[in-house]
């Protein structure tokens, strides 16, 4: 599934190509699932937040896409290794992430054994394995920068979408007292998750807050220092994961100023990070919200309900096995 001009989801198309080959170091994936991420639309749309259009086609492309092939998460198997690969085998069940070389909107993918990828946990289907990686490391890399303690209180803005969801759980796992904003619709789901504490923001206006917590997590993209400072502690810390450019240009100025620290920026992916999130869903810690499933022909209809807003932790693409000609199963 390819575009070739920025745009609606109609600029996706369904293409064909020659399935690729395997270097020294890589790993011919046969795709089993995907997902339509809130990062993929912008992508697609060149919609960025505020102040990174410019920067964006530098890194994406200026007058049309580089990577023609959207989808950074991927769940799949091993169908062919590069001859100096030894960390994986042929018919090893995967997850990983593409990060922004994607790609993954495809019925094969090679990617490098050293990259973002572990082993997928066997009481996980495909479709819940490739949910776990883009907001799980996003979340871990937010909380790691912000030394998250066990004890602490944090309030997670945006918490029913997939990194929302996710750094709910990783939260609760590290010992945090966690309060969730979301929608009353979703406000069950995210007491499942763990939060001890729910806030409709329909309801509830996150200005007029009088509780303060030891770290804020913003995946919306709403909270701006300037609006929910007053509800930080001390010494409190703002994680701003779909941070404008002035909101990160402020950040130097904030620590300045006060005791408070602001992180922004783009999230690392480490293959240690997905080792941790698999073990964990091993464990039954940490496990995936999950929307809607589509089939690979209607990634075009899954993009435009990621579109709407009204998306609840992953939207996931089932890519069937039989529709990669040429690929055994294993």
């Amino acid at each position: 599934m390819a575009y070739d001009t920025y745009g609606s989801p109609d600029v996706l198309e369904m293409k064909t190509a020659d399935t690729p080959e395997p270097k020294a170091h890589q790993l011919l994936i046969q795709v089993r699932a995907t997902t339509v991420t809130s990062a993929d639309c912008r992508i697609r749309s060149l919609t960025m937040p505020r102040g990174f259009g410019l920067i964006s086609r530098f890194v994406f492309g200026i007058k049309k896409p580089k990577n023609k092939v959207l989808g950074a998460e991927f769940a799949g198997v091993v169908q062919a290794v590069g001859k100096e690969v030894t960390q994986f085998k042929i018919g090893d069940c995967v997850l990983g992430i593409n990060g922004t070389q994607m790609g993954c909107y495809a019925e094969a993918i090679c990617v490098s054994e050293k990259g973002a990828i572990t082993l997928k946990p066997d009481d996980l289907s495909f479709q819940e394995a490739a949910t776990l990686p883009f907001g799980g490391t996003t979340a871990l890399d937010f909380f790691r920068r912000a030394k998250l303690e066990a004890g602490e209180s944090v309030l997670i803005n945006g918490a029913s979408g997939n990194v929302g969801s996710a750094a709910t759980q990783l939260a609760v796992y590290f010992g945090a007292e966690v309060t969730a904003v979301c929608s009353a619709s979703n406000c069950d789901d995210m007491k499942k998750l763990g939060a001890s504490h729910v806030i409709d923001y329909t309801q509830t206006d996150l200005q007029q807050l009088d509780q303060t917590y030891d770290v804020i997590i913003d995946t919306v993209g709403n909270l701006s220092y300037a609006r929910i400072h007053h509800a930080l502690k001390p010494r409190g810390r703002l994680l701003q994961v779909a941070a404008n450019l002035s909101d990160m240009l402020r950040i130097p100025w904030i620590h300045l100023r006060t005791k408070h620290r602001v992180f922004a920026g783009p999230a690392a992916e480490r293959a240690e990070d997905l080792e941790l999130l698999a073990a964990l869903a091993r464990e039954g810690h940490y496990r995936p919200l999950i929307d809607r499933n589509y089939a690979f022909e209607q990634i075009p209809e899954a993009h435009r309900y990621v579109d709407s807003g009204r998306k609840r932790g992953s939207v996931v693409i089932e890519v069937k096995q039989a529709a990669t000609p040429g690929l055994p199963t294993p």
